[in-house]
């Protein structure tokens, strides 16, 4: 499952849920406040319907008013006194406990009060038992159901409302007691049907399902296109991704042009990777270069000794063996050449150790002492040289003794090999750092080979360094850069060579 399509189904989903919960909330307040709605006009109806119908329970000349339950919201219809007078027929006052006894059943149906009702008024009255009297069309098989938490609540004087399945339609009925001296006489039951609420109901909640279907739908299309466009950054950063690492092209950069957000901070974060992977790449392949070049010199240079002393050990082994004096130059040539294996192993020693660091110092030392130690060991080398040198009495460093005096004889040996002249050593201060140049008159270095001066095993006049193994210059670079120093050479051909040192004085 993609990234891309994860996205358009959570939005989708919280979409979802934001359009069922608005739903449900919205269908839940109409089918209240129409609820509501036909409870006042039942209770409306109730108040003028009452008055009327009740007067024929009762009888012609008084009724005992319906009481409203204190507890409802719903307005009070205009009373008939608690207590009314009533009179028989030669007018004289009948005392409340002899009020005449109810009509009979049919009686009361077929009564003007009755006749009169509205087709839509679903009315009945009942005993205080629940036991239909009066009913509009006088058919006793219409009594509306009359539970009996409704009869327990009426008996105590308090009206109800319940909810019922007449005739496989469903009633919203409203139960009103009518009392006389505080005892329940009769149940008014006003009733109307919900069909029209119900059929509102369900296809508002159709119309909401299919809605919110339809919205979704739409917001998932349109989800996917944005979410794709947002996206196609990172399909640009994968793209990149997957090339780099089919062709091992790491001079490749995502093109992203659009808002320094999330996505184009991970763009930018992705194009910094791809530099520093490019700069270790190109160091890795140069290091491999180098490395192979190494090999290929250190073999170079350890065959011609072996094959000399190989050569030599077959001649003083031959049969007649050679005279004397061949034997005692055949022997001298092989301690030549096995001094010089180990001068160069110790060199390749030196230059490993170089550079891995290993056991170099920091300490503050005085320089001008070293330098004149080192010149005149150098000039034991060649008596006829001269090495001069200027630094001032108090100029220090902070490095390893021992790794800096290497250095510096390291220099002095190249110039003496490869200058005729003078050797000059100056040190001087420049800020928080001490410069050091040793200077020759020397041929010089040729421009073309100034950038390799500084490769293993190269040697810029092969001939006049047949000596040498070309791994000085290396071996002092890894230790001026061990220490946190640089240097760099200045030469021209026919003008001498210049070797600038420079390192930090604290």
């Amino acid at each position: 499952m993609s990234i891309r399509f994860r996205f358009t189904l959570l939005y989708n989903a919280i979409l979802a849920v934001t359009l069922t919960i608005f739903g449900m909330a919205l269908y839940t307040i109409q089918s209240n406040s129409t609820l509501q709605a036909i409870k006042k006009e039942i209770t409306r109806s109730s108040e003028t319907l009452g008055a009327s119908v009740l007067r024929t329970v009762m009888g012609e000349n008084g009724s005992q008013a319906p009481q409203k339950n204190p507890d409802s919201n719903l307005s009070t219809a205009p009373s008939i006194p608690a207590n009314p007078e009533i009179s028989n027929s030669q007018g004289e006052p009948i005392p409340p406990d002899n009020f005449p006894p109810p009509k009979p059943f049919s009686s009361f149906s077929s009564d003007q009060a009755f006749q009169r009702l509205p087709e839509r008024e679903i009315v009945r009255v009942a005993d205080a038992d629940g036991n239909l009297v009066a009913s509009p069309y006088g058919r006793k098989e219409d009594a509306l159901p009359l539970s009996q938490d409704a009869l327990d609540s009426l008996k105590n004087g308090r009206e109800y409302w319940e909810t019922a399945s007449v005739q496989n339609q469903d009633m919203l009925i409203y139960d009103r007691p009518i009392t006389k001296n505080g005892q329940v006489q009769y149940i008014l039951q006003v009733a109307r049907p919900l069909t029209e609420r119900n059929h509102s109901l369900q296809v508002l909640g159709n119309t909401l399902v299919l809605a919110t279907v339809f919205t979704l739908v739409i917001a998932f299309g349109i989800g996917w296109v944005f979410s794709g466009i947002t996206l196609q950054p990172i399909q640009r950063i994968t793209r990149t991704a997957r090339t780099i690492g089919q062709e091992r092209d790491f001079s490749k950069r995502v093109d992203y042009t659009g808002p320094q957000d999330e996505v184009g901070e991970l763009a930018v974060t992705f194009n910094s990777m791809l530099s520093r992977l490019q700069d270790a790449y190109q160091k890795v392949a140069k290091s491999l270069s180098q490395q192979r070049d190494f090999v290929a010199d250190v073999s170079h240079e350890l065959r011609t000794p072996l094959t000399t002393l190989r050569g030599n050990l077959g001649l003083l082994v031959r049969v007649p063996p050679i005279p004397e004096e061949e034997q005692k130059d055949i022997i001298n040539d092989m301690v030549m050449e096995s001094d010089r294996m180990i001068r160069l192993v110790n060199e390749l020693l030196r230059l490993a150790h170089a550079d891995a660091g290993r056991n170099l110092k920091r300490e503050r030392f005085n320089l001008t002492p070293l330098v004149e130690e080192c010149s005149r060991q150098i000039q034991t080398l060649d008596i006829t040289r001269s090495v001069t040198w200027n630094c001032p009495d108090d100029l220090c460093i902070v490095g390893d003794k021992d790794a800096f005096r290497q250095v510096l004889l390291i220099l002095l040996d190249n110039a003496i090999k490869h200058s005729s002249g003078s050797i000059t050593i100056t040190g001087s201060r420049s800020g928080e750092k001490v410069l050091v140049e040793v200077r020759d008159d020397g041929e010089g270095i040729p421009k073309e080979k100034l950038d390799r001066v500084f490769d293993r095993f190269f040697r810029a006049d092969e001939e006049k360094s047949s000596n040498g193994f070309g791994l000085g210059l290396p071996i002092a670079r890894s230790l001026v850069e061990a220490q946190g120093g640089n240097i760099r050479i200045e030469s021209a051909e026919g003008k001498g060579c210049q070797v600038f040192l420079d390192f930090m004085n604290n």
